[in-house]
């Protein structure tokens, strides 16, 4: 019986990670990086709004201006909405020539007081859409640095391949060990176990899409609200940001959101957005603890069943072969299929860290990096269960009963 329950386990183990390196396999066809554009490339520019919302970056904000400012297209306004911040962001916005005219296209707006029931940086995102005027909505976080012609590359690619949302995820920059142990399984996350592949096939055959209801392609979708290229009319039709008003995580809302419209014809993109776009997101242990512990239990929307899922697989398939390993030298009867499992997700790690410039020290030091991601995941769960999430001075909460999303508390 003890044969036969670990024979088992190393089969369901060993597939598990041959599924995942097969996704990986179809995921590189799919989540590309765009050819580069310039602004000549674009024979009727659309006017774009860039839009940044900030509350408390006086740090970050000049870089990601600077980048902005520096843009190649042609038709472009910038709006930096200063959410109650009691650092100097207004005046960094203000040194670069943004003023509070109605018509500047440089504009400086002044957040208003958040109300109940939304998360800040949705009601600082519905604010901005309020008040921009352009045909294409460029939302962006103030961590981000772009490439000159980053906006022009995001542009002709939406409109080529007639997306309403496209979402370029970021080169991922890191500094500290925390950053370099943690910030490199995002591309776990997008690379392996996103389904590009399956997101991708309603939208080259809308039939498909309807054959299936949309709570199945809601499940499929996503996006990085680091870079956030929403077609104008789409933005609007899905309600804007007031559809994930309470939500922690609502650019991974909003992708779900489109996702969930594939019958209707909507369509949206992830993409490596390497070439386009740069961010550091965290600088400090503290600052990735508190904003990952933030993000990761309302991604899985309360549904425990998923999150006990999720969490239990990353622990058999990605660090228990490692922690096996020391045995498989005393004779143990699984030791080959504990060496290929550690072998396939060293395999999987260094092909991010090929393809995604991710720093090899975290390829090397993977059983620790992931067993503090998994730390991180259960703090988060924790703090949602009890007393609420901290993030950019405000608290929040998750509402009841599960599946509600979350509330402000502060």
């Amino acid at each position: 019986m003890n044969w036969a329950i670990g024979f088992w386990w190393q089969v369901a183990v060993t597939s598990f990670l041959l599924l995942w390196v097969g996704s990986t396999f179809l995921n590189a066809f799919v989540f590309r990086r765009p050819r580069r554009r310039t602004a000549a490339d674009l024979r009727e520019p659309p006017l774009v709004s860039v839009l940044i919302p900030a509350r408390n970056e006086e740090l970050r904000l000049p870089a990601c201006l600077d980048s902005l400012l520096a843009q190649d297209y042609p038709r472009c306004e910038i709006l930096v909405l200063d959410d109650h911040s009691t650092d100097g962001t207004a005046r960094v916005a203000e040194e670069r020539g943004f003023r509070r005219e109605p018509d500047a296209p440089r504009r400086l707006l002044s957040g208003e007081p958040l109300p109940p029931g939304w998360t800040g940086k949705s009601w600082a995102c519905q604010q901005l859409g309020r008040a921009a005027r352009g045909d294409y909505l460029l939302f962006v976080d103030a961590d981000t640095q772009h490439q000159p012609h980053g906006i022009s590359t995001a542009v002709a690619e939406a409109i080529e391949s007639r997306r309403d949302l496209l979402s370029a995820w970021p080169r991922q920059h890191m500094g500290t060990w925390s950053e370099r142990l943690v910030i490199p399984f995002i591309w776990l996350l997008i690379a392996t176990f996103m389904p590009h592949a399956l997101c991708a096939l309603p939208q080259q055959y809308p039939r498909l899409a309807r054959l299936f209801p949309r709570r199945m392609w809601w499940t499929v979708g996503g996006a990085v609200g680091q870079f956030l290229l929403f077609r104008r009319a789409s933005y609007l039709a899905i309600g804007g940001h007031e559809v994930v008003r309470d939500h922690l995580v609502e650019d991974v809302e909003l992708g779900r959101q489109v996702a969930a419209r594939f019958a209707d014809g909507m369509r949206l993109l992830n993409c490596d957005g390497a070439d386009i776009v740069h961010c550091r997101m965290y600088t400090s242990f503290p600052e990735l603890w508190e904003g990952f512990s933030k993000n990761i239990r309302p991604a899985f929307d309360e549904r425990i069943g998923a999150f006990i899922f999720f969490g239990t697989m990353q622990f058999a398939c990605f660090i228990l072969p490692f922690l096996l390993l020391p045995f498989s030298f005393t004779g143990a009867a699984w030791a080959p299929w504990i060496w290929a499992q550690a072998g396939l997700v060293l395999g999987l790690r260094a092909y991010h860290a090929v393809r995604f410039h991710t720093p090899w020290s975290s390829v090397l030091l993977h059983p620790f990096g992931h067993l503090l991601a998994l730390a991180i995941g259960l703090n988060s769960w924790r703090l949602s269960a009890k007393k609420g999430v901290t993030w950019k001075g405000r608290s929040y909460t998750m509402q009841r009963p599960p599946g509600a999303g979350a509330k402000n508390g502060a």
